[in-house]
């Protein structure tokens, strides 16, 4: 097989933007097709944002409405902050994609479906009493029929795959159709299967006849008018890379590694949806990353904290139901004063709730869900990109105060991707420490003894001559870390720990705000709802209603001027995928009159609900 460019001969019409959904079986390999669109976007220089959506069980079963996988992933010639409301193209490839997701289409949207498999079978399993491609429900759309999986298994007749093998690769079919109706360049893809599946040749071979076969069916059909065009965008000069939130994530927390000249120990249990970064730092070892994959949440939460106490950057990873385990030994990190960063990726719950879906429904835990008076700084990514920032943040506080601190993701900034300009490393922050090394009390060491500007106490590594002193979850004395059970050493330890959180919020940035002359509504968000709250309020706007727009990235302590910015608006909308827990933080500490708008479905807000909300606050 050959790496030749495949060229459309027929014209193109040029559009600024194009919403796409890939949908079919969790086996029929949609993350992988929307995972290829994406990068070959990409590197085409669109800006794009994606929304992957998995089937909450790993054994659905095939051709259910549950068992349906989907990849959603907006691309455009300018700067987005979304996934897209809705999707302009809906790729089904079976009945249950369709229904699924034919709810989120709107009128004149084009559904392409694997006409193959709307067989009775598989319209029942997906509960359609009758066919959708003929009873009219579907007239609202533009419907394409495309016989994937015959054609798909004609293209790779000749490679020597199995038919059942063969089959397999109808999503490499798809993704030809949908990449010559969107003019993408086939290089990559074709590189990317001669890559990935070099040991492999009968199914390398397979793919690459599906996709050329998908693409010159998009050619050649009858069924399309003319193929699409969208230009690359323009963003800030510098280099790029599509990333997912993650991934930054990872690269975060190895870039805090260097620049604090600290080797990283991840201690962790797989949980969904982190246990791509326990995968991701896995693979670095030679950065000096020591990763541990522990028999449970509590263990691996003890290893980072013993590796905290050995003076290496101690990190842990999880997601709501770990938080709920691993909460004793956060608080005995509080009471240690070691630093610790412990990542939660935050999905639907409670209990194990909705493990694929995106909510934000841990901020109070990680706020108050610990027995005694335990306060831990928080942090919060705000988007996939951002999550690198994030984690440099959350360890230059957890290093330079001497404390654990919780740094929130969710499901959606974990798992969705946009591109991301690499930073020089000229631009990163020292986070270089300084252990103490020698007596700093006349001729003994005080473990407790305190900086005064930061209330953070010495960080002494484990053998070092003279310099032995207790740990563990007992009380310790002011200073010198004796075992103390008196009454005021213990209130004065408290609010010791109290004040040094507290004093954190003079070391952060203030909160900014985006201001319109005149209005009298601030829209103030939290984690990944930002972009949705972006792309909302600049809507409304312009629709001529005024809104600020202020987003939270430090909830713990919140931004010196929060009390200040918010005592300027008559009222605050706060959008989050909760019940509201940061409008009562607000109304708890500020006494202000908040709006919530909650969502608490496993799914993202659109920026439409933004909008509508904005509209009926300001009419």
């Amino acid at each position: 097989m050959t790496t030749d460019s495949i060229s459309p001969a027929r014209g193109r019409e040029p559009i600024d933007r194009v919403v796409i959904r890939f949908a079919g079986d969790s086996g029929d390999g949609m993350q992988l097709t929307g995972d290829r669109f994406t990068e070959v976007s990409a590197s085409f220089g669109n800006d794009l944002a994606t929304m992957p959506d998995y089937p909450a069980e790993i054994r659905a079963p095939a051709g259910t409405v549950a068992g349906v996988s989907a990849f959603q992933v907006h691309i455009s010639d300018h700067d987005i902050s979304t996934p897209g409301d809705t999707p302009n193209v809906l790729v089904a490839m079976n009945p249950a994609a369709l229904k699924a997701c034919v709810r989120d289409l709107m009128p004149g949207a084009s559904i392409i479906v694997n006409i193959d498999a709307f067989e009775k079978r598989n319209l029942d399993k997906a509960g359609y009493a009758v066919n959708p491609l003929e009873d009219g429900s579907l007239d609202a759309f533009t419907v394409y029929e495309v016989p994937m999986t015959s054609m798909t298994l004609e293209a790779a007749k000749d490679t020597g795959a199995k038919p059942r093998d063969a089959e397999r690769s109808k999503n490499f079919f798809a993704l030809g159709v949908v990449s010559w109706m969107y003019s993408r360049p086939t290089d990559p893809v074709i590189d990317w299967i001669n890559t990935r599946f070099a040991n492999k040749p009968i199914v390398r071979d397979a793919n690459l006849a599906a996709f050329k076969a998908g693409f010159n069916f998009g050619e050649t059909a009858e069924l399309f008018q003319h193929a699409f065009e969208i230009a690359p965008a323009v963003l800030p000069k510098g280099k790029y890379r599509n990333i997912t939130g993650n991934v930054a994530l990872s690269y975060g927390m190895l870039a805090a590694s260097r620049q604090s000249g600290l080797d990283l120990f991840l201690g962790s249990y797989p949980i969904t949806p982190a246990s791509d970064i326990l995968h991701e730092l896995s693979k670095h070892k030679s950065f000096g990353v020591r990763t541990m994959q522990a028999e449970d949440e509590i263990s691996g939460n003890g290893a980072a904290l013993g590796a905290a106490f050995a003076g290496q950057l101690a990190l842990t990873t999880t997601s709501g139901p770990g938080i709920d385990l691993k909460s004793e030994t956060i608080g005995l990190a509080v009471s240690m004063e070691l630093p610790l960063v412990i990542v939660d990726i935050q999905r639907g719950g409670p209990s194990t709730g909705l493990p694929t879906k995106t909510e934000q429904a841990d901020l109070l835990h990680v706020m108050f869900g610990r027995h005694g008076e335990a306060p831990v700084p928080i942090v919060a990514a705000k988007s996939p990109g951002h999550c690198f920032d994030a984690a440099l943040e959350a360890t230059r506080i957890a290093l330079k105060y001497r404390t654990p601190v919780f740094l929130l993701s969710d499901g959606y900034l974990a798992n969705a991707a946009e591109p991301w300009r690499i930073p020089d490393v000229n631009e990163l922050p020292d986070l270089r420490v300084e252990f103490t090394t020698e007596p700093n009390h006349g001729d003994d060491f005080w473990p407790y003894l305190r900086d005064p500007e930061t209330l953070a106490r010495p960080w002494a590594i484990p053998g070092t001559p003279g310099l032995m002193h207790r740990i563990g979850g007992i009380e310790k004395e002011d200073g010198t870390g004796n075992i103390s059970y008196d009454p005021d050493n213990h209130e004065k330890m408290v609010r010791l720990r109290a004040a040094k959180v507290a004093g954190i919020a003079k070391d952060i940035p203030p909160l900014e705000v985006d201001k319109v002359e005149g209005s009298r509504l601030l829209v103030l968000g939290w984690g990944g709802t930002w972009g949705v709250i972006h792309a909302g309020v600049y809507r409304a706007r312009a629709r001529n209603r005024r809104a600020d727009l202020a987003h939270l990235v430090h909830l713990n302590p919140f931004p010196a001027n929060l009390g200040e910015v918010l005592a300027a608006y008559d009222r605050i909308l706060v959008p989050e995928l909760n019940l509201g827990q940061l409008s009562k933080l607000l109304r708890m500490d500020f006494d202000v009159d908040v709006v919530g708008l909650n969502k608490i479905k496993g799914i993202h807000f659109r920026a439409s609900e933004i909008e509508a909300c904005i509209m009926e606050l300001t009419d």
